[in-house]
């Protein structure tokens, strides 16, 4: 998944489910998007957090 495709469906994720979503560069591959709470892998990955309810 390429980064601003990334971004878009991580904002849409958090807004719509109202839960923390976090953006992971994985690997070679390109970038990946899932609640904060499912996320177990290495924190230096994590390229951005969308937080719904942050003003």
């Amino acid at each position: 998944m390429s980064q601003s495709l990334a971004f878009a469906n991580a904002w849409n994720l958090a807004t719509t489910l109202m839960v923390c979503v976090v953006i992971f560069h994985a690997g070679t591959s390109g970038y990946g998007v899932m609640p904060s709470t499912e996320y177990d892998g290495d924190p230096g990955a994590v390229i951005h957090e969308f937080d719904p309810f942050q003003p």
